[in-house]
C-alpha cells in the first residue's frame, strides 16, 4: 500500500499539470491567451500540433506542477525525492513533461489524420505519463515498480476522470 501512496503523491504534480490547460482555458482574462505552440506551422500539408496545444496550456502546466509539488511539501513535508531536490524544479520538469509528452503524441495524431479531440487509445491516457517520467530522470531515477505503479495509478485515473468528463458533459466522448 505504501508503493500506492508514494506512487501517487510523487508524480500528482504531473497529474494536475495534465489538466491545467483545460482548466485554464475557462478562466476569464487568460481564454484569448491562446496562441498555437506550434506557430501554425505545417509539416506534410498538416498542423504540427494543432490549436489546443498553446503556450497558455504549457506555461499553466509548468506553473500548477510546481505549484502542487510546493503544496504537498508544505502540507505533508515532501515525499522521499522532494526532501532530496527542490519541489519546484520537480514540480515543474513534470509538468513541463507531461505536456511535452501530451504534445509529442499530438503529433502523431495530425500526422495520422486523427482529429484533435478524437480518442486515441490508449495513447491519449499515457503520453504525459511517459513525458513526466522521462524529464525527470535526468535529476532522479526511481524503482521500476514505483515506475510501474505510477504508470498503473495514472493510466487508471486518466479514464475515470475522462469518463466522469464525459458524464458532466465536459467531454462529448467517454475515453
Amino acid at each position: 500500500m505504501n508503493y500506492l501512496i508514494y506512487a501517487f503523491l510523487f508524480f500528482l504534480p504531473a497529474g494536475i499539470a495534465n489538466m491545467a490547460p483545460v482548466l485554464v482555458s475557462k478562466m476569464p482574462g487568460l481564454r484569448d491567451w491562446n496562441y498555437p505552440l506550434d506557430n501554425y506551422t505545417k509539416f506534410n500539408g498538416k498542423r504540427l500540433l494543432g490549436d489546443h496545444k498553446t503556450w497558455r496550456g504549457l506555461l499553466s502546466g509548468v506553473i500548477v506542477g510546481m505549484l502542487v509539488a510546493w503544496v504537498e511539501v508544505r502540507i505533508i513535508g515532501g515525499i522521499g525525492v522532494f526532501r532530496e531536490v527542490n519541489p519546484l524544479v520537480l514540480g515543474g520538469l513534470m509538468g513541463l513533461g507531461a505536456l511535452v509528452g501530451d504534445s509529442v503524441k499530438s503529433f502523431f495524431k495530425r500526422q495520422l489524420g486523427i482529429k484533435s479531440g478524437q480518442s486515441w487509445f490508449p495513447f491519449d491516457q499515457i503520453d504525459y505519463i511517459i513525458g513526466g517520467i522521462i524529464f525527470i530522470l535526468p535529476i532522479i531515477v526511481l524503482s521500476w515498480h514505483i515506475y510501474l505503479t505510477i504508470f498503473i495509478i495514472y493510466f487508471l485515473l486518466h479514464l475515470l476522470v475522462s469518463f466522469l468528463g464525459y458524464l458532466l458533459k465536459f467531454k462529448s466522448s467517454p475515453i
